[in-house]
């Protein structure tokens, strides 16, 4: 299967270039980026035989069967739309719309089209995540809370390699974004109530740089988020599972019981990166014709609720 990455060379994009070098049957074949010299440079070190910087020339190339979107927020609904109207089934990174409108003109598109999309909803995939939902789906355990905490230090507007970008990063459609769908994955449920808190917008990113959130389901589970791009470390989200048969703390790639006993996650999936595994989904839905874990119709519920708590902040 042949793949191009768009924003190739970005934070993400890279991380999609290692993961998929992990996968047989497998070629990158196209890159893309939005400076000439950034993207021929990377298709050059890693051997890949086209790089542009403009989307649709390589939407055109017989030589793609495939989009992995790693590409600012902004452009995300648009850039999948026009994967599916040319044919190529899409993956597009989280969050796969900055609104609700945009996320249903996706799904919208997709159903009109049959071309498969897919949001990277990564925690689904996280072995952590993985150990309990497989501990939920055998009734062995039920959530009773999550407590998630997401925190960063980015009062200027640089990404995860510290480099400056071109567009700004958002508490609640992009690192809550993770939180919900997950919260709503692991319950098997849709919250009936959410409400949301943020403090001052930064006077030049003209974003919060801090939140809350909390999320209720019809059957009683909760679910507390705080988020803030003020925190001076460690940074990255930590997630804490209370549920009838025990206390669960995922961090990062790791799980560990209430007492800090940490559990061995060997043999739960065949990589422990995450991105590795949603990329694994992405190319064997593909191949085997059928929805995959973290389509577009399932992660719009996420985005209804995003939605919800963005207007309770209003």
């Amino acid at each position: 299967m042949k793949i191009c990455v768009a924003g190739a060379y970005g934070a993400f994009g890279i991380k999609h270039l290692d993961a998929l070098a992990e996968i047989d049957g497998v070629e990158v074949t196209s890159v893309m980026g939005p400076t000439r010299a950034k993207i021929d440079a990377l298709a050059a070190t890693r051997g890949i035989g086209h790089a542009a910087t403009d989307l649709s020339e390589c939407l055109a190339r017989d030589d793609v069967d495939a989009i992995i979107l790693s590409t600012p927020t902004q452009m995300h609904a648009a850039q999948a739309i026009a994967c599916m109207r040319a044919g190529k089934p899409v993956l597009v990174e989280i969050p796969m719309a900055d609104s609700l409108a945009a996320s249903q003109e996706i799904v919208r598109v997709q159903e009109e089209t049959g071309v498969l999309c897919m949001a990277g909803q990564v925690r689904r995939f996280n072995p952590s995540h993985q150990w309990i939902k497989n501990k939920i789906d055998a009734g062995e355990l039920k959530i009773q809370q999550m407590d998630v905490q997401t925190y960063f230090f980015r009062r200027t507007n640089t990404n995860a390699k510290g480099e400056a970008r071109s567009w700004t990063d958002h508490l609640l459609w992009h690192h809550a974004c993770h939180t919900v769908d997950l919260f709503q994955y692991q319950t098997g449920e849709v919250v009936d109530k959410a409400f949301g808190l943020q403090g001052p917008l930064h006077p030049e990113l003209g974003i919060a740089m801090d939140m809350s959130i909390g999320m209720k389901t019809p059957n009683g589970a909760i679910c507390n988020l705080s988020l803030s791009f003020n925190n001076d470390g460690p940074f990255g989200t930590f997630f804490r599972y209370i549920c009838d048969n025990g206390t669960y703390l995922a961090r990062y790639d790791d799980l560990f019981d209430g007492n800090d006993k940490q559990i061995d996650l060997s043999g739960v999936a065949v990589s422990n990166n995450g991105i590795e595994l949603i990329d694994r989904e992405f190319i064997a839905a593909i191949a085997e014709n059928r929805e995959p874990n973290g389509s577009a119709q399932q992660v719009l519920a996420a985005m209804e609720t995003l939605d919800m708590i963005e207007r309770s902040m209003d």
